[in-house]
């Protein structure tokens, strides 16, 4: 995998992490209700999923590239499709993170990687935005190397990213403004998701 291929990649695992969802709501919770070590817990352990994920699509899509590569322009062509999709979505959102940002109960260390590591294996939507992600990806990663950079940027990335959440959000004069953003977040996560998405479709 070239340098610039790993950077937008790089690129696009930022914005998928950056995006608000229910992760970021599970780390948001355990951060505001059981202090910032129990918010880094349910970072690090909600990337562990991610990882999972990452390894299990990228070795799935390695195997249907390689034994039926009409199959696989077919699954990029509709990772494509819902990368435009996702990015409509986001383009409408109204930015809504006021109830995803709400203090939870006080938590502790066990339940933070439980929920952590759950709220990444058991949300469908991710597989999919890593089929359609890792469609461009896995044909420039021939080697060990670059298959590894597959996994471990996404990883790397997600628990890096929630941690400066709950570092952040230790300090709740910070929740009005992140409130403030998410509309903001949702408008350039959208352009960013629908020019991938016709990036995918021209280099098909």
């Amino acid at each position: 995998m070239s340098f610039t291929a790993w950077l937008g990649l790089l690129a696009i695992c930022c914005l998928g992490a950056m995006s608000p969802g229910p992760s970021l709501a599970m780390v948001v919770r355990h951060t505001l209700g059981g202090g910032r070590g129990k918010g880094i817990i349910c970072a690090w352990a909600h990337s562990i999923g991610i990882g999972i994920y990452a390894l299990v699509t990228l070795l799935g899509l390695a195997v249907v590239l390689k034994q039926a590569p009409m199959v696989f322009n077919g699954i990029a062509i509709i990772g494509a499709l819902y990368l435009a999709w996702m990015g409509v979505q986001a383009l409408r959102s109204k930015g809504g993170m006021s109830d995803k940002l709400a203090a939870g109960e006080n938590t502790s260390a066990l339940e933070a990687a439980r929920d952590g590591i759950a709220i990444s294996l058991f949300n469908p939507k991710i597989m999919l935005f890593f089929l359609a992600l890792f469609s461009q990806f896995v044909m420039v990663a021939d080697n060990l190397v670059g298959q590894s950079l597959i996994v471990l940027t996404p990883l790397v990335v997600d628990g890096l990213w929630y941690t400066i959440i709950a570092l952040v959000l230790s300090h709740k004069s910070v929740l009005p403004k992140l409130r403030s953003k998410a509309a903001l977040i949702d408008k350039l996560s959208g352009v960013v998701l629908i020019l991938l998405a016709v990036r995918v479709l021209v280099t098909i």
